[in-house]
This record gives C-alpha cells, sequence and structure tokens, in this order.
C-alpha cells in the first residue's frame, strides 16, 4: 500500500491526522513547558540548574537519538516504530505530570525525549512513503502547515493550561492526544526500507549520546558547583564520547553519518547555520518567558501570548520565502534572516520593567519573526540539496539533530552567562540583567551564523537538468533530485 494514498481519500485524511497529531504532540509540548518554568520552580523549589535539566533532559535523549530512531524505522517499520514511540510518549508524560520532585521530572523528560526521538522522524517518512508521488508535496505541504499550528498555538494553550489548573496539565493532556493518535494509526500502511541491511548503528548512537551528556552535564552544574570533580569528569567523559562518536561514523560499515556527506562545503556551513540560529532562537525563547512573568509580571497565559506574533510571521510568509529561495537562490536569505534575528533579539533588551508590550517587546518579536521567517525554509532547502537523494533522510535527520543540539547548548550555557545561577532567576534585578547580556551573545551568534552563509552554493537550488525540474527541491517536500 505504500505510495498508492490519492491525495481527498478517507485514508489519505486518517494518515494525515495520525502524522500530524504525532509530531504536533512533540511540538506543542516543547513551547508548552517553556511557559510553565516559572510556576515548576514554584512548586517543586527548583533552582536554575533544576530548570535547565527540565528542558535538556528532553533536548538531550531527543538529539542523541534522532539519528537511530529514524532508521530504526526505515527497517522495522515506519508505522510500528512511530506508533511504539507515541506510546512511549504518552507514558512518559504521564510521569511528568504526576512527578513530585525536580529530580523525576527530569528523569520523565529524558524518558520523553526517547518517544519524540522515536516518532518524530517518522511522521514525515509516513507521508513521505504512503502518498503516491504526485500527492506527496502537497501532502508534506499540508503535514508541514498544520504541525506548524501546535507551534503557533502552544504558548497560548501552555498558558491556559497553567493557568486554568497546574502546570502538570501541561504534560497530562498528551494522554488523550496520544490515544487518539494510537486509534489512528490502524489506517496508517506500514512501510520499511527493504534495501537497507545489518544492524543500525546503536553502539554509535550510545556513544553520541554520552558525549552529549557529560558535556551537557559540565556546563549546566559548572557554575553552582565550580571545577570539583563531578564537573570535570563529566566534561572529560563527554569530550571523550564526542571523539569517541566522530571516529566510529569514519571507520564503521554502517554509520549514523556517512562522513562523505562533510566533504561538501555548503551542507557543513548550512548545518553551522542552522546550530547557531537554533541556539539563539532557543536560548531567547526560553529566557523570555522568564523574564516577561519574573520581571514584567506576566501571567502564563500573556507570555505565552506575547511571542505568538513570531510563529503567525512564519506562517504566514515561510512558503513564499521557500519559493524566494528556489527562484533566486539561497544565499541572500541565509545571511540577511539571520542577521535581522540579531537584530530583532538586540530590540528585545528593551524589555524590562517598566516597558509596555508595544514598545518593549513587540517591536523585536516583529522583527525576529521576518529573520526566522527568511532563514528557516530555505536553509533546510539548502542543507537537503546539497547532498545525494539517498542521503536525504540521513541529512534531515542530521538538521534536526543539529539543531536540537544548539538549543541543549544554548539552555545549559547562557544561565551562566547571565549569572543567572541558584535562584537568582527569581530576583526581577538579576533576572534582566542576565537576560540582556544573553540577548547580546545570541544576537552574536546568530549574526556568525548569517556570515558563514556567504560561502554556500547559490545554485544549489537549481534543478539539475533542464526539462528535468525539481518540483519541490526540499523547500515544499525533500528534493525528487539533488546535486551530488
Amino acid at each position: 500500500m505504500a505510495n498508492t494514498i490519492q491525495w481527498g481519500t478517507p485514508r489519505a485524511r486518517a494518515v494525515l491526522a495520525t502524522t500530524i497529531l504525532g509530531s504536533g504532540m512533540a511540538l506543542l509540548d516543547s513551547t508548552v513547558v517553556n511557559v510553565a518554568l516559572p510556576r515548576i520552580g514554584g512548586e517543586l523549589r527548583a533552582d536554575v540548574a533544576g530548570l535547565q535539566w527540565t528542558l535538556d533532559g528532553y533536548l538531550l535523549s531527543l538529539a542523541s537519538l534522532i539519528l537511530v530512531a529514524g532508521s530504526l524505522g526505515d527497517r522495522y517499520g515506519r508505522r510500528r516504530v512511530f506508533t511504539f514511540g507515541v506510546v512511549w510518549f504518552g507514558a512518559a508524560s504521564l510521569l511528568c505530570g504526576l512527578a513530585p520532585t525536580t529530580e523525576l521530572l527530569v528523569a520523565a523528560r529524558v524518558l520523553q525525549g526517547v518517544g519524540g526521538a522515536l516518532l518524530t522522524p517518522g511522521s514525515l517518512a509516513i507521508v513521505q512513503s504512503a502518498f503516491a508521488p504526485r500527492d506527496r508535496a502537497r501532502a508534506i505541504g499540508a503535514w508541514s502547515g498544520l504541525s506548524g499550528v501546535a507551534t503557533a498555538v502552544g504558548p497560548l494553550v501552555g498558558g491556559l493550561l497553567v493557568e486554568l489548573w497546574s502546570w502538570r496539565l501541561a504534560f497530562l493532556v498528551n494522554l488523550p492526544v496520544a490515544a487518539l493518535c494510537v486509534w489512528l494509526a490502524r489506517h496508517v500502511p506500514e512501510s520499511r526500507d527493504d534495501r537497507l541491511t545489518g544492524r543500525p548503528d546503536v553502539l554509535g548512537s550510545v556513544v553520541g549520546a554520552v558525549g552529549l551528556a557529560g558535556v551537557t552535564g559540565a556546563l549546566v552544574e559548572a557554575p553552582t558547583r565550580g571545577a570539583d570533580a563531578l564537573v570535570v569528569t563529566a566534561g572529560a567523559v563527554g569530550v571523550a564520547g564526542m571523539v569517541a562518536f566522530v571516529v566510529l561514523q569514519r571507520v564503521g560499515s554502517a554509520p549514523l553519518v556517512p562522513p562523505r556527506l562533510f566533504a561538501n562545503r555548503t551542507f557543513v556551513l548550512a548545518n553551522a547555520l542552522t546550530f547557531l540560529l537554533y541556539a539563539a532562537l532557543g536560548g531567547v525563547m526560553v529566557l523570555m518567558v522568564l523574564q516577561l512573568q519574573v520581571s514584567l509580571g506576566y501571567g502564563p497565559t500573556a507570555a505565552g501570548l506575547a511571542s505568538l506574533p513570531i510563529t503567525l510571521i512564519m506562517l504566514a510568509l515561510s512558503a513564499r520565502s521557500g519559493r524566494v529561495a528556489q527562484r533566486i537562490g539561497p544565499r541572500a536569505q541565509l545571511v540577511v534572516g539571520p542577521l535581522l534575528v540579531g537584530a530583532g533579539m538586540f530590540l528585545l533588551r528593551g524589555a524590562e520593567p517598566g516597558a509596555g508590550y508595544l514598545d518593549g517587546v513587540l517591536p523585536g518579536v516583529l522583527v525576529f519573526g521576518v529573520g526566522l521567517a527568511a532563514v528557516v525554509a530555505p536553509v533546510t532547502a539548502t542543507v537537503l540539496a546539497a547532498v545525494p537523494e539517498r542521503y536525504v533522510g540521513v541529512a534531515s535527520g542530521v538538521n534536526n539533530a543539529v539543531a536540537r543540539t544548539g538549543s541543549l547548548v544554548a539552555v545549559a550555557v547562557l544561565p551562566a552567562i547571565g549569572g543567572l545561577s541558584g535562584a537568582r532567576y527569581t530576583d526581577p534585578v538579576a533576572m534582566t540583567a542576565g537576560w540582556q547580556a544573553s540577548l547580546l551573545v545570541c544576537a552574536a551568534a546568530a549574526a556568525v551564523g548569517g556570515l558563514l552563509a556567504l560561502g554556500t552554493d547559490n545554485d544549489v537550488l537549481r534543478p539539475v537538468e533542464p526539462g528535468r525540474e525539481c518540483h519541490s527541491c526540499g523547500v515544499d517536500a525533500p528534493p525528487h533530485r539533488t546535486h551530488t
């Protein structure tokens, strides 16, 4: 039944509903948790490190496992792995909602990230494999747009849930969504890549996870503990794990990341831009909800609504941005977009006590949103188009993991840069100082990413041969025909 589902049929709607619910659940959860952080900290008496681990525990397991999880779906069945991921995510969400301490909440968030890794790559892969080729771009466009709605409403939903009862409801709401998703999944055809042989690179994935965990642990704990034995050991194990991961990818027979991908300059630079951009984005969005609630006195719902224009701008302009990049080449947007993001972050320094939303928050939010809309679709398209077609799935997974790792690192280091250790984030004066210092760092990171994009190939999205055009070229879907 793979590649045979026609657009507009009942089964097509069931496949789209299943995959959108699954990916949307994971997207919604990330934004909901950001808004809930002050309430989590207050109820569980969590310090900055506890809040960092609440976010980074999820990002760590997600970024570490997303590549091998995609490989598992390709080998053993995309619907099977996706459904298992949804069930796992729902069960972990229940544990999050019931967690009585910060430590147990962090442990549950790590488990939730495992579920997110299992379902995230499978969602798009199911759509790609299930629909007939002529309907594939349209189906993926619908998947992208409707999944984006989850991101758009996430801050608002998060604020309402937190104020309706408790931050716990932000996790427990996943249970009925997961149940509905599993029920609908019976209409999804099974698919796998029969060309794959051997076992997935589980060892490489584990070693990479250990490396990320060690480095993250050292970065999060160092501001509080100093260079004690635990921090030094974690850092050393982390660095050793990252080096070992690189070595395994170079010498392994079935690496998660084929080394030949990094021989392409555009692929490397586009991923470097992705890392810096998503580090800046992840850091600012987390600190913004804290700054608005702690320093400006916003409630959770108002704090969630404050950043809503960013997502609305992206929903309105991202598709057009992708078409422009396909027509004129992506380089201009890869340079200008991050510079606008940095400018928006600089303007957000005006979000300080006493400032109103219209003069202190909205100008930065609008510029920030326009910059993201300019760069997000082109950078994803560039990464996919820079590799041979057989590696499109791997390239997408690498880019996704790079983005998550950027957010992971930002959440780990920015509080220390801003001097927000212990419970200082609850002090409006300290929070504002840390917020403004962090914004400068994030603006600089985004700007550096834009400058790196000057070295990318501006013709990467053009069709290979006249008359055999690539109608999606990674903007609306993974490209059918790409450059080698």
